[in-house]
């Protein structure tokens, strides 16, 4: 789609701009609650994964498989909520995902098999993949030009205010309250809001039941097939050392089997539940691929800090809370304001990307000179610059994409949008882990080797017994500056992507 069409498509408007209702504001608000829930659900229950294990009496390898099986579980979701959203209804659809949330959420802690457990997170993290999507769409469809901007930096905080905060939310259950079922029942009171809002909220509609006769089922069956199989391979693949393990090789190949033969239903059926055909527009196309990598590129303002301050420094997760609550807490402003800024007529989204990709990068590229004396504090300026520079390129990447949608494409673009989400994360946190294997295992065979040689020329040279965990120690460090390196080079490269998206004039805020 050329610029001018776009600036045509947005400029055209009736002078009068229609408002939302306080019931539909009370819906969407309601859709947003559950949409953040979604999101906590998933990283709290990440990060207190060791203390859950301690509960459980699980090994690492076992207990590992917890987390595994809700990312499954709601990345399967995330391609055919909007379908079944539309079917069943917004209202009725929402309620059913929220009420299976929140009545697993009551039962899990007295759960003491670990198989069952693990069966049940799965169920609850089909049920909270599904409420992501939702606001996406609902976003897309309902919110007038004058204010959609706004939703989207509410969805955008999805992926910058949750995570970071789910650190705080994590130390506050295990370590201030001491009391790690709250890990799982934190959702019932959002949950509870969520669902009140929505119930008043939405209108009640009648289920389409002449959608399912024209539903692909092959391909749903297909593509659930191929979500599973590379989720797993993505989330089990550092543990089980990749591609030596059958079962991660086995995992892929079918994965990307199935997936290509998925998305070739989806090309041909008349009412597919996505539409793979949208990515040929080069804001969505390129978007898609930058918002993946840029996902990756995050992991610079959560995982690389906290695994720093917990392997190192010795952090408990309340100790790396306010590393995570710098990135977070000002997401409930910045957001707001990049959109407002998006809404300037002289503004290019396309250069706030990029300018947001470049406060990435130097927020990485601070944290290089990382040593064995850093602590919380030394993360301040990399934090903050995290901080201003994700909401300015979550929030302007979602802009350019969904500027150059129809609002009837909205409900399958969401599918589409949510899905690159969240193998972008899971890509980001494959991806990392292993570089800081691999970084790691090179540096303790350099520093082993130097050690080896310099052994005999130094007087006070360190006692043999603690040479290894020191080299440990110093390796771990090394790696970790290593993949900061890594990532803002990646955010860099990012920089020229973003300019080469379609030009998208600031919307017309007269059009309903």
């Amino acid at each position: 789609m050329s610029s001018a069409v776009i600036a045509d498509t947005i400029s055209v408007a009736p002078k009068k701009q229609s408002l939302l209702s306080k019931q539909a504001l009370a819906g969407l608000s309601g859709i947003f609650i559950a949409a953040m829930m979604s999101g906590l659900n998933n990283r709290v229950g990440s990060l207190a994964l060791v203390d859950l294990r301690g509960v459980m009496g699980a090994s690492v390898d076992d207990a590992s498989w917890i987390s595994t099986a809700y990312t499954m579980g709601e990345l399967i979701a995330m391609p055919f909520a909007a379908w079944f959203a539309i079917t069943f209804s917004v209202r009725r659809f929402h309620l059913s995902m929220v009420s299976l949330c929140a009545v697993i959420a009551v039962i899990l802690p007295f759960i003491q098999n670990l198989d069952l457990l693990i069966g049940l997170r799965f169920i609850q993290g089909v049920s909270s993949g599904a409420l992501i999507p939702i606001l996406m769409m609902a976003a897309l469809k309902f919110l007038p030009l004058s204010i959609r901007l706004h939703g989207l930096a509410l969805y955008a905080m999805t992926a910058t205010f949750a995570p970071n905060l789910a650190i705080w939310i994590t130390g506050y259950w295990t370590d201030g309250l001491s009391d790690w079922r709250w890990v799982y029942w934190q959702v019932i009171p959002l949950c509870i809001i969520a669902g009140s809002l929505v119930g008043w909220g939405l209108p009640k509609e009648e289920i389409k039941f002449a959608r399912f006769k024209q539903g692909n089922w092959l391909g749903m069956i297909l593509g659930v097939s191929a979500l599973l199989l590379i989720s797993l391979a993505l989330e089990q693949g550092g543990r089980l050392d990749w591609f030596n393990s059958p079962l991660i090789t086995s995992a892929l190949l079918l994965g990307v089997v199935f997936m290509a033969l998925y998305l070739f239903t989806e090309f041909t059926h008349k009412t597919p539940f996505i539409q793979p055909q949208l990515l040929a527009r080069r804001n969505l196309s390129i978007g898609s691929l930058i918002l993946t990598f840029l996902l990756v590129v995050l992991m610079s303002g959560s995982m690389l800090p906290a695994s720093y301050l917990g392997a190192i420094q010795g952090y408990r997760t309340m100790q790396i809370a306010p590393i995570g609550l710098m990135i977070a807490l000002p997401q409930l402003i910045l957001g707001s304001l990049v959109a407002l800024l998006l809404y300037q007529k002289w503004i290019d989204a396309r250069k706030v990307l990029s300018v947001g990709l470049l406060f990435i990068a130097l927020a990485c590229f601070s944290a290089i000179s990382i040593n064995e004396i850093w602590n919380g504090d030394q993360f301040i300026v990399a934090q903050m610059l995290q901080a201003i520079g994700q909401p300015m390129a979550v929030v302007s990447i979602l802009f350019l994409m969904t500027s150059v949608l129809d609002p009837s494409e909205g409900p399958y673009f969401s599918g589409v949008i949510n899905t690159f989400r969240v193998f972008g994360s899971l890509i980001g946190s494959a991806s990392v882990g292993q570089l800081l294997t691999l970084r790691s295992r090179f540096h303790s065979e350099m520093l082993l080797e130097h050690a080896a040689l310099v052994e005999h020329s130094l007087s006070n040279a360190l006692p043999s017994a603690l040479l290894p965990s020191v080299v440990a120690k110093q390796s771990l460090i090394l790696s970790i500056a290593d993949a900061y390196l890594v990532l803002g080079i990646l955010a860099l490269l990012l920089i020229p992507l973003a300019l080469m998206m379609v030009y998208v004039p600031a919307p017309n805020t007269n059009q309903p």
